[in-house]
C-alpha cells in the first residue's frame, strides 16, 4: 500500500461536493422553487454555472436528464437534512449503481439494517425526490426503489441563509465521515490483502501551484480519466475486478 501524503489542506469556505455513487448523475435540486435544472456533471467543484441539454422527467423536485452525464445538483436545505445520515448515503450509492433498483430487503443486506428501516430511509429519500420506485420485476409483493439519478453535487450558494449553510455542512460531514470510515477500514484489513491489491493500494495528497483554470481542466481531465471503469456503466468487466472507491478533492489553500 502507498501513502503518499502532504500537509492536509484547509479551506475558509465549505467547497460544492459532487458525489459520483458508481456511475450514473443526479439531477438538480433548486433550493426554493423545487425546481430542477440540468447541472454540467464535472468532477468536485464550485455550482454556478448551470448547463444541460433538454428537459428530463419531474420527480417532484428532481428531474432526470433524458440521456448523458448530468448530475442533481442540491441547495435545498430539506434535501439536504434528508440526505444527511450514513444509511441513506450508503442506499444512494447502491440504487445508484444499479439502473433495474433494488428493494427494501436488498438495500437492508448492503446497510446492515433491517428491511423494516431500511423501507423507512428508502421512504424519507422519495420524499427528499432522491429515489422513486421503479418497474416491477412480475412480482407485485416487491416494491422495486431505484434512484433517480447516480450523482448528486451539493451547493447551497455563496449567499445562502444560515439554515441552508449548516444543513450543507451536515450533509458534507456525514460523506466525508463516510469516506474516513472506509479508508479506515482498509486499514485494519490491509495485511490480509492480495498482494496485488495490497501493492496498488494509495493514500495520496499533493499541493499544486495552479490558476483556476488549470484546475477546471484539472478536473476535467480526471473525470474522463476515470470514466471508463464507472461501476454502473461497466457491465462487463474483466476477470479479477473489484470495486474500488477513489476520493478525489480539489481545495484551494489559504
Amino acid at each position: 500500500m502507498i501513502a503518499d501524503v502532504g500537509s492536509v489542506p484547509q479551506v475558509d469556505h465549505v467547497p460544492s461536493l459532487l458525489v459520483e455513487a458508481p456511475v450514473r448523475d443526479l439531477g438538480q435540486v433548486d433550493g426554493d422553487s423545487q425546481r430542477a435544472r440540468l447541472a454540467e456533471h464535472a468532477s468536485p467543484r464550485r455550482a454556478g454555472r448551470v448547463t444541460g441539454r433538454g428537459a428530463g422527467r419531474d420527480h417532484g423536485g428532481m428531474t432526470e436528464p433524458p440521456t448523458g452525464r448530468r448530475g442533481v445538483r442540491i441547495s435545498d436545505p430539506q434535501v439536504m437534512r434528508a440526505l444527511a445520515h450514513p444509511a441513506r448515503l450508503t442506499i444512494m450509492e447502491h440504487l445508484s449503481a444499479l439502473p433495474e433498483g433494488a428493494t427494501a430487503t436488498e438495500c437492508a443486506e448492503v446497510v446492515g439494517l433491517s428491511p423494516s428501516a431500511t423501507s423507512y430511509h428508502l421512504r424519507e429519500l422519495a420524499k427528499a425526490g432522491l429515489v422513486e420506485p421503479a418497474p416491477s420485476r412480475g412480482d407485485a409483493r416487491e416494491r422495486i426503489w431505484r434512484a433517480v439519478s447516480s450523482s448528486w453535487e451539493v451547493d447551497a450558494g455563496r449567499d445562502a441563509e444560515p439554515d441552508a449553510l449548516a444543513a450543507q455542512t451536515a450533509l458534507i460531514e456525514a460523506w466525508l465521515a463516510r469516506e474516513l470510515d472506509r479508508s479506515r477500514d482498509w486499514l485494519r484489513r490491509a495485511s490480509t490483502e492480495p498482494p496485488q491489491w495490497y501493492d496498488v493500494a494509495r493514500l495520496f495528497d499533493s499541493q499544486l501551484v495552479v490558476t483556476a483554470e488549470e484546475l477546471a481542466e484539472l478536473n476535467d481531465a480526471v473525470d474522463r480519466l476515470l470514466e471508463p471503469y464507472r461501476k454502473r456503466t461497466r457491465t462487463d468487466p474483466p476477470p479479477g475486478a473489484r470495486s474500488v472507491s477513489v476520493h478525489y478533492k480539489a481545495l484551494p489553500l489559504e
